[in-house]
């Protein structure tokens, strides 16, 4: 049972057991040995060769991690939100064009039943499909229920047209879980769309998968624009309820905003890193540059953020474990760790002086990929306004 916050409270334990140490500690190696050598070249040309991606998702199948966001009954490792929460911050060190074939196949696949199981879930967690998921649309991006995609029921199947854009890891999908609108209802507030989740094989008919846009942020991590054109599925492609898409959507976006949050701690840790030593070598006016105040100041405010952010997204993957509420805390921590990875990304830049922008060394890339954190999987404003309704909502404001 769901423990309340003072009984829950007095089991916080703020260190990590011997178990959680290791699979830190198992990640980072794996991260450090079989994906930072690969970086610079996957950072010039765009582009994953499918061997590497391949070689990458078995060795992280015979490590025994593929797949560890699931429950063991399924084939995964069953990790807890903690668990799983430090395996994504020691990946956030790594290229994201690299560390995605460290596969974690998306949760809501658990709502899969009957012949989808066989079909989607289980191949998902073994590895032998990988999967996309479909949201994002030009006019509905934060504005969820503004989506325009469609599917209308037409006999005993539904037709969807529409399309979408900034899929990731749409490159390496066998299956895609597609969010469409179904319906709408007049509410007080205005017209309110009602929202299906669709999985959609590659090469369906009438379904079509395209390179997107070319962006400065983590480069071979491409994005892709779908389009369907009168795409008709059957009753057995529904995932979950019919209308029942955003009770599915809203367990998949706490999973990743801690993502997100995790990914920025472990980057900037990888940053801070770069910036430490750097100072410590770095000499001018006949001294280490880390002898310097304006310095060695930025650099004690750089690791207090960074531990702040820890904190807090280990705090909402903590609250989740104990069946605590943890909308507002894992909001904080997303709004937090992403907005603190930008001033790491930074002031290590400027620790760096000249040679920070150019591609010798990471910096630069560490600054650019860190731009889009603040905007992907719910922008720091829908954060804030996630923050502030929880607060002000008990108080009828």
């Amino acid at each position: 049972m769901p423990q309340d916050a003072d009984t829950a409270a007095s089991g916080l334990n703020f260190g990590l057991s011997a178990e959680q140490e290791m699979i830190a500690s198992t990640v980072r190696s794996f991260v450090e040995q079989e994906i930072y050598p690969h970086e610079a070249e996957v950072e010039r040309t765009g582009h994953v060769p499918p061997e590497l991606g391949n070689a990458i998702k078995q060795k992280c199948i015979d490590l025994g991690f593929y797949a560890c966001n699931f429950p063991e009954e399924v084939g995964g490792a069953g990790l807890s939100h903690m668990d799983f929460t430090l395996v994504e911050r020691e990946l956030g060190r790594g290229s994201m064009a690299l560390t995605h074939f460290f596969g974690r196949p998306q949760n809501i696949l658990m709502a899969c039943e009957g012949d989808q199981r066989d079909k989607y879930l289980l191949p998902a967690v073994r590895g032998d499909k990988m999967d996309a998921l479909a949201m994002t649309e030009p006019d509905a991006g934060s504005d969820v229920r503004g989506m325009k995609c469609q599917a209308r029921r037409d006999g005993g199947d539904w037709v969807i047209n529409g399309s979408k854009h900034f899929i990731s890891g749409a490159e390496h999908a066998d299956f895609f879980i597609v969010f469409v609108a179904t319906g709408e209802d007049d509410t007080p507030r205005g017209p309110k769309k009602r929202i299906t989740c669709f999985l959609v094989d590659r090469g369906h008919p009438g379904f079509e998968v395209r390179e997107g846009y070319n962006s400065v942020s983590h480069k071979g991590y491409k994005n892709y624009i779908l389009t369907f054109d009168d795409c008709r599925l059957p009753d057995a492609q529904v995932l979950g309820a019919v209308d029942g898409g955003f009770d599915v959507m809203n367990e998949w976006l706490y999973a990743t905003r801690l993502t997100v949050a995790a990914f920025c701690v472990g980057r900037a840790r990888r940053c801070f890193d770069h910036a430490l030593h750097y100072a410590a070598e770095r000499k001018q006016f006949g001294q280490q540059i880390a002898k310097f105040q304006g310095i060695s100041f930025q650099i004690a405010d750089m690791i207090t953020e960074i531990d702040a952010a820890d904190w807090m997204t280990l705090s909402g993957a903590w609250r989740l474990d104990q069946g605590l509420p943890a909308n507002r805390e894992i909001a904080s921590a997303k709004l937090y760790a992403s907005e603190m990875l930008a001033r790491v990304t930074d002031t290590t830049l400027q620790i760096f002086g000249g040679m920070g922008l150019m591609d010798d060394f990471p910096i630069e890339r560490f600054w650019r990929d860190a731009r889009v954190e603040r905007i992907w999987d719910g922008t720091s404003e829908i954060q804030r306004h996630i923050i502030s309704r929880d607060l002000f909502r008990p108080l009828g404001a």
